[in-house]
């Protein structure tokens, strides 16, 4: 980039102002495309964030819980039961273990059979719940110690369905992140196309003025101030609506689940606020790209 077009763009200059039309197509395009892609690329980011906080909570939580399924005779339930119970609270790095009642069960399995259903009449096995602690128990050896007295158990520590629900939740992370790598190309390139119909409405007074001796740097340098600031006040409107449109979701709760914690949360905030310079800098990299290869163009 040419000393003088970085000159005219830092400092401004009155005569060079004029070659660019203050209102028209031009402008509104790229203060419109600013503003709605910056209002996106503010929930792409809430979007990413909240899956990253997701999926490290789902890791957490899911790490510290497991599942003993113990599948025995009627009679023999309650015994296998109270044995594994004693395991369980006597194995260093489990924080609790506790049996879940009749209502738990049937209410865990009211999704697929309905409510009211006679678990009494039913070999349903018994399910305890367990929490680890930090650190976590030894799982294999807990399995040998189950296995050793309680014949029917079985452990589940989640890991079947813990992965997918995790992965997921990065994959979510990076689509939130492309989206914003792609929201900037489109600004660039919608930028690009407005500079270019500028540069090609004033070729008549870029040839006039090169007859009296401006630089291509000079000429160049007062479309790329010209479309920098229109595309710096847009995506500061466009941030600004979108930060309140965040702002105005629903705030995370256990019973709404993902699609109410897609706020930013404390210094998170501040990310968004930098979204008007970036945006600035995409318009002022196209709109150089732009009048360098015109201006070529027109020699």
């Amino acid at each position: 980039m040419k000393r003088g077009a970085i000159r005219t763009v830092l400092l401004g200059d009155a005569q060079a102002g004029r070659l660019v039309p203050p209102s028209g197509q031009t402008a509104h395009l790229t203060l419109f495309v600013a503003g709605a892609m910056a209002f996106l690329a503010v929930f792409a980011l809430a979007l990413s964030l909240a899956a990253g906080r997701l999926a490290d909570r789902w890791a957490e939580e899911l790490a510290r819980s497991a599942t003993l399924r113990i599948n025995a005779p009627a009679e023999q339930m309650a015994a296998q039961t109270e044995a594994a119970l004693k395991i369980l609270r006597q194995t260093p790095g489990v924080a609790r273990a506790r049996a879940l009642g009749r209502e738990e069960q049937a209410a865990l399995l009211a999704p697929w059979f309905g409510a009211g259903l006679p678990l009494e009449d039913l070999p349903v096995p018994q399910l305890i719940e367990i929490t680890a602690a930090e650190p976590a128990y030894d799982e294999a050896g807990l399995r040998l110690r189950l296995q050793a007295a309680v014949p029917g158990a079985v452990l589940d520590d989640h890991s079947r369905w813990r992965r997918p629900l995790v992965r997921a939740a990065h994959s979510l992370r990076r689509l939130g992140w492309i989206s914003v790598l792609l929201i900037g190309g489109a600004t660039a390139a919608m930028i690009t196309l407005a500079a270019n119909a500028a540069l090609a409405a004033n070729a008549q007074v870029i040839e006039v003025l090169r007859l009296v001796g401006a630089r291509d740097g000079y000429i160049a340098g007062a479309f790329m101030r010209r479309f920098t600031l229109r595309a710096l006040i847009g995506s500061a409107v466009g941030t600004g609506l979108g930060m309140i449109g965040v702002m105005l979701l629903p705030e995370a709760s256990a019973e709404g689940g993902f699609l109410t914690g897609l706020g930013f949360q404390g210094a998170g905030w501040l990310l968004p606020l930098a979204i008007p310079p970036l945006g600035a800098l995409v318009a002022l990299a196209a709109t150089w790209a732009a009048a360098r290869r015109r201006l070529k163009e027109l020699s």
